[in-house]
């Protein structure tokens, strides 16, 4: 879902930028190709950063019921979330790699989080249990 919300926004950007640029200078300047194309660039780290700070969930994750936290459960600030999008984003065949730390971690952190001190907590009302994988306790009997 994050992939294809970002997808979809690059073009969108872009045709906004490029389009505002014609009705206005009827032409476009090599710095506005060059902005825009910085912007397309920064959108999915600023997207992934954005929703991590404000929610701790992009709209996939909402769906998935998973979200980012620190390691002390706590959510994100705009610093460690913007580093966490773009390291993962920069190095992402790392990251993929780094994944299998997954199977080997008893908080189920891949090497990214656990560099940059985050993890994923699952469920609808996140709160990190420190016995193992993080999870929302079930009240229901």
């Amino acid at each position: 879902l994050d992939l294809v919300i970002v997808t979809l926004a690059a073009p969108v950007t872009v045709g906004l930028a490029i389009g505002a640029s014609l009705m206005m200078l009827r032409a476009t300047p090599d710095w506005v190709q060059l902005a825009t194309g910085a912007a397309v660039g920064a959108l999915p780290s600023a997207y992934f950063a954005v929703f991590w700070w404000i929610t701790g969930q992009t709209p996939g994750a909402m769906v998935m019921g998973i979200a980012v936290r620190d390691d002390k459960g706590r959510p994100l600030r705009f610093p460690r979330s913007l580093i966490r999008a773009v390291v993962g984003l920069v190095f992402a065949p790392l990251w993929l790699l780094g994944m299998t730390a997954v199977l080997l971690d008893a908080r189920r952190r891949g090497l990214l989080d656990m560099v940059v001190r985050t993890t994923v907590v699952y469920g609808s009302s996140p709160r990190l249990d420190e016995a193992g994988p993080a999870r929302v306790d079930d009240d229901r009997t």
